[in-house]
């Protein structure tokens, strides 16, 4: 069993920057992806960026060029890094870590993007 702590949420101004941290509570060394996903309001959950265990990252066309995704060495955090913040880019954005077939999630942390 994993538990997922998100931070790093808040509200910025567009052309602003955040990054999100997601901390897995348990060993994670095993993982098959990570990932982020976000729900904008009223909208359904969509997929945002994705890390395998190799290291290969993969992202929404939506964020490609303004959004990071990585790990840290011990592979037990995932982060985004997120730059030239839209309005459009407002929504609660959960951490994702799947181990082999289970799926785990966070518990999402509110992106803010407004003047």
């Amino acid at each position: 069993q994993v538990q997922l702590v998100e931070s790093g949420g808040g509200l910025v101004q567009p052309g602003g920057s955040l990054r999100l941290s997601c901390t897995a509570s348990n060993d994670n060394s095993e993982f098959t992806n990570m990932g982020w996903w976000r729900q904008l309001p009223g909208k359904e959950r969509e997929w945002v960026a994705t890390i395998l265990s190799s290291g290969t990252t993969n992202s929404a066309d939506s964020v490609k060029g303004r959004f990071a995704i990585s790990t840290n060495s011990a592979k037990s955090a995932v982060y985004l890094q997120m730059d030239n913040l839209k309005p459009k880019d407002t929504a609660i954005y959960y951490c994702n870590d799947v181990i082999g077939n289970t799926w785990y999630w966070g518990q999402g942390t509110q992106v803010t993007v407004s003047s």
